[in-house]
């Protein structure tokens, strides 16, 4: 049996602890109430070992939770809601993110922080219950690491209606932390034994009303149904009377009052999940094949035709062109002699077959067809080769890159007896028999040998043919594999019959069980068959190749089916690879490549709620930055309030979607001061963002195209550039600390000065919500109250709070938990504020340790002395100078974003970088250009980093520059912060470049570090 391996998790990554702190932050202001405010009698029949119901603490009221509301949303740079939606918060995470470890973390978080103890898990269906629960257990340990020896898997358990009174022992009357993980089938209906009288007269529904859960809906969209009515579902959540509800999921069909967001576009920019590649069975004809594929019938009547076209001095790709009759294929084509003599020998017509002339023949091809179909068989059987070559490719190019990381393929199909096959007499099914040959055939090649010979410890049972491939399917209770009743009708495992329901969960299961042991070498299983009905089951992130072997490969073009492979993958000690080089899906699909790409992306923008018409925050604040608007003028809330002039003057309706008058946003006069500053450009930048925007798309990059090569320029291996590159990282590759003096009397005086500051104009408030309706008459008569009107009130509570005030003890242990700072300077720093009594308030103590840390940051940064080198720790080589992923999409793009450098001019070390701006743009054609630059690069983000008191930092650009003389170099490394001042740097940007003057001042006394707002810039600064 394989060892198991142990998933390695982060507790630091910035995106979940942003989701997690969005969410803790909606309730600030909550405040741990005492035992025997919670702890209370009902009125109940109550069996003799039974206790008391246990609630939840009582949350902050409407106007506060609001104002938390727009406050969070600000921060995400999401627009601000004008109002609660029955305590419904939506938390958007993309697929492979880790949104079942973010709200797991999340329920600690609120446990911790505000005492809540009663959290209700509901799923849609019993694959994602599992997937929880084995969640639940890999984290187990990472939590209790975190949590002060917290095991989450002694709080949690999943509710059984065969032990329906679990739920009052394990959690109504749990005086502790209590996770109930439900299946929503077991409450949704009347009938539920929950929502029934039991044996004891008890109705446990109405305990669990009672106390109030915190009620997390892991994909919500699922429970929502179809209709405009509310489906039975979420009205029996709401009728649980849950203290809120946080709903989780990539694909939300509503945003309930969302606080967070994380989509596609977002995940896919961050480098979160793997890259998407396309490869087509139809993308394996031979590019010297007369290949003609009769795409479409246009609207203005013409014939898309698909050809192989060259341009002189490229290669042979896949083109389409719109002809009509007289059309010689042969130009069209760049002369591909293939194609001399096709011509198209008449005009189309959508109702008849496009005719071809091709010298004595004439090929007739419907709309749709092409001239080299392939049968079903041979499809298949391409396919699976395919993937076989692409799993081998990937493993040999992870392994050579010093990544011990095992592949897995996964191939969907749509019948078991295509794997096993009872009645053929060695048991194998048609797939099975086709992959055993493949498999073979590839194995024994010369080529692929090595890659078995170069690592014989990791691949001891490769010719075992029966070892490396299996099968995973529903399974009845003997644990035989069982077709899908009727799935290819019903394509919803919500809605299979109970028999095959119960099937598919016992394969997932199985699959579950072995998840941790697939990523190790010690288990020779790499090639996976499944069904498409157990695709939940399947989320292991070292799935890099994905197959579905039927006709119609657009069935797969499905975000979630693709979710399965779009985690990043862990080595064989658990942690996580992020080279981004490496962590690419490959789809394999028997369609053709514009029409799967098209529908993938169709659905990837239909599930993510994409609209081309929609205005978005995002877009916002990119109008905004490129409109010239300096950084500390470029706020959330300058983003709100331009999509409140939009939206006032009519040009964008109250979804935030462009009316038919939103051409006029020219002549649109701004009422904000900052916005008319700079109204032209800001417009005209919106304009063009809208309009990119209508053609936007998830990067998909067709994999039948020959993949753009980036990386140094042949002349870097040189003896002249290979010495330069090694004096370049000499330079680079020191690491360093920074180290700081901080006078303590002055910055406990300054926070002292800070709360005061913050205290003076606070007090403590008692909230009352009053709510006003009015009664008429309508035009029937009819005697109605219109809507009421809620407003508040609020009395100053002076003494009589009712709030339990906190110790000093407490206040000081909880700034120090926040700041790390010394008991005594905290007691020293609340010992001198006048208001210290507003600190027992939780609320304005959150607001007053915030301060504290600031303030400290702030003292950090001005108090930072000098950096010291650090010893035995140094940067990689392979990292500092590591080339940016260039695909053929990227370099296609109109934005110009991908720079190809001069390699005529030798001065770059790559052929390829990716530019922010124009103004980086332009400074890297300076350099190209520049003569006396000996060599340049740009760094990229994260591979050479300088450590800051507000985190890692990474210059822009390195450049050997010639000195005075023809031998002497002057070493630079440069900060562009194109177009601006220095006076419009925010205070972080000018501490970075001071920290990064500092850094090199250190690491070597030949190397300048400068910033520059152009290359003329920058050429003034430099010493030559």
């Amino acid at each position: 049996m394989a060892s198991r391996i142990a998933f390695q998790f982060q507790d630091s990554l910035g995106y979940q602890k942003d989701a997690i702190r969005s969410v803790v932050n909606l309730f600030k202001g909550t405040v741990q109430q005492a035992d025997s405010s919670i702890y209370r009698n009902v009125n109940r029949t109550q069996l003799i070992s039974e206790g008391d119901p246990v609630r939840n603490p009582s949350l902050i009221g409407e106007e506060r939770l609001l104002r938390n509301l727009r406050d969070v949303q600000l921060s995400n740079m999401l627009f601000l809601d004008g109002q609660l939606e029955g305590r419904n918060f939506t938390i958007e995470m993309e697929t492979g993110t880790g949104k079942t470890y973010v709200y797991l973390r999340t329920i600690l978080e609120l446990y911790r922080t505000y005492g809540f103890t009663k959290f209700m898990i509901v799923v849609p269906t019993i694959a994602i219950r599992k997937g929880v629960e084995k969640s639940i257990a890999m984290l187990r340990e990472h939590f209790m690491a975190l949590y002060d020896g917290l095991d989450m898997k002694n709080h949690a358990f999943v509710y059984s209606s065969a032990t329906p009174r679990e739920i009052s022992s394990k959690f109504v009357e749990a005086r502790d932390l209590s996770i109930a993980v439900m299946n929503i089938q077991a409450f949704n209906k009347e009938t539920n034994k929950l929502r029934q009288q039991d044996e004891y007269g008890q109705v446990l529904w109405d305990d669990i009303r009672y106390v109030a859960p915190v009620v997390i809906i892991d994909e919500p969209q699922k429970l929502e149904g179809a209709g405009k009515k509310k489906s039975a579902s979420l009205e029996a959540i709401e009728m649980i009377n849950p203290l809120f509800i946080l709903r989780y999921s990539a694909t939300h069909k509503k945003l309930y009052n969302q606080v967070y967001k994380l989509d596609s576009f977002d995940a896919y920019g961050q480098n979160l999940v793997k890259r998407i590649e396309v490869r087509t069975v139809h993308g394996t004809i031979p590019k010297d094949y007369p290949y003609i594929r009769y795409a479409a019938f246009t609207k203005d009547l013409y014939a898309r035709v698909e050809i192989f076209h060259m341009e002189q001095g490229g290669i042979i790709r896949n083109k389409s062109f719109n002809v009509r009759g007289g059309a010689d294929l042969y130009e069209l084509s760049g002369n591909l002699e293939q194609y001399r003599n096709m011509v198209v020998q008449e005009d189309p017509h959508g109702l008849r077959k496009l005719r071809i002339g091709t010298g004595d023949q004439l090929l007739e091809l419907a709309i749709g067809e092409n001239n080299a179909e392939l049968n079903e068989g041979d499809m298949i059987r391409i396919q699976i080769r395919l993937a076989i070559r692409t799993h081998l490719d990937k493993q040999l190019k992870i392994l050579r890159q010093g990544y011990t990381m095992k592949v897995l393929t996964l191939f969907f199909i749509d019948a078991v007896h295509k794997f096993r096959d009872h009645t053929a007499p060695d048991g194998r099914g048609e797939y099975l028999r086709i992959f055993d040959e493949e498999y073979a055939k590839v194995t024994a090649d010369d080529g692929w040998r090595g890659l078995f010979a170069e690592y014989p410890a990791l691949f001891k049972h490769y010719k075992d043919i029966g070892r490396v491939r299996e099968g995973y399917f529903a399974v009845d209770k003997n644990r035989n594999a069982v077709e899908v009743e009727n799935w290819e009708s019903v394509l919803d495992e919500q809605k299979l019959k109970q028999k095959s329901q119960e099937d598919v969960d016992r394969g997932i299961e199985l699959i579950l069980e072995k998840k941790d042991e697939l990523i190790s070498f010690e288990e020779p299983l790499a090639f996976i068959f499944s069904h498409s009905a157990l695709r939940e089951g399947w989320d292991n992130p070292n799935v890099f190749t994905l197959c579905t072997l039927k006709r119609g490969g657009s069935e797969i073009a499905k975000k979630q089916e693709i979710g399965r492979g779009l985690r990043l993958p862990v080595d064989t000690n658990g942690n996580r690879c992020t080279d981004a080089d490496l962590n690419e899906l490959t789809i394999i699909a028997n369609d053709y490549y514009d029409h799967f790409a098209a529908a993938l992306q169709q659905d990837f923008n239909e599930q993510t709620g994409f609209d081309k018409d929609e205005v978005t925050a995002e877009i916002i604040h990119q109008a905004l930055g490129q409109g010239g608007l300096p950084a500390r003028k470029l706020t959330a809330e300058l983003v709100d309030t331009l999509r409140n002039e939009l939206l006032a003057q009519g040009l964008i309706d109250g979804k935030n979607r462009l009316t038919k008058d939103a051409g006029e946003i020219r002549t649109l006069d701004f009422k904000d001061t900052v916005l008319q500053e700079h109204g032209t450009m800001i417009k005209e930048k919106l304009i063009q963002l809208m309009l990119a925007k209508g053609t936007k798309r998830i990067p998909i990059k067709n994999g039948d195209d020959v993949p753009v090569e980036n990386g140094p320029h042949s002349y870097m291996s040189e003896e002249y550039f290979a010495m330069l590159l090694g004096e370049l990282s000499v330079r680079m590759a020191k690491r360093t600390m920074y180290r700081v003096q901080i006078d303590h009397e002055a910055f406990v005086a300054a926070c002292i000065v800070e709360l005061d500051g913050l205290l003076r104009h606070k007090r403590l408030r008692s909230e009352y919500g009053i709510e006003t309706g009015k009664a008429a008459f309508n035009e029937g008569q009819k005697f109605v109250l219109g809507e009421s009107f809620l407003h508040f009130e609020y009395e100053d509570a002076g003494e009589q709070t009712g709030v339990r005030q906190k110790s000093d003890f407490e206040i000081i242990n909880y700034i120090m938990y926040h700041t790390l700072l010394p008991r005594l300077a905290i007691y020293r720093i609340i010992s001198g504020l006048e208001g210290r009594r507003l600190l027992g308030n939780q609320d304005i103590l959150d607001a007053a340790t915030q301060r504290i840390k600031g303030k400290l940051k702030e003292f950090k940064a001005a108090g930072i002395t000098e950096y010291g080198l650090i010893e035995g720790y140094k940067f990689d080589d392979r990292t500092i100078f590591e080339a940016d992923a260039i695909d053929r999409a990227m370099l296609d793009e109109a934005s110009g974003s991908i720079y190809a450098t001069a390699s005529g001019n030798r001065r770059a070390m790559h052929k390829y970088y990716k530019l922010d701006s124009k103004g980086e743009r332009e400074f890297a054609e300076r350099l190209d250009s520049d003569e006396r630059v000996l060599l340049y690069t740009k760094i990229k983000r994260g591979g050479f980093v300088i450590d800051t008191p507000y985190g890692e930092y990474s210059p822009d650009w390195a450049v050997i520059y010639r000195g005075e003389g023809r031998t002497a170099k002057l070493y630079f490394i440069v900060e562009t912060k194109t177009d601006k001042d220095y006076a419009d740097l925010s205070g972080v940007e000018r501490l970075k470049i001071r920290c990064g003057e500092l850094h090199f001042k250190a690491v070597s006394h030949d190397v300048d570090f400068h910033w520059a707002d152009s290359y003329n810039d920058f050429k003034s600064k430099i010493r030559c």
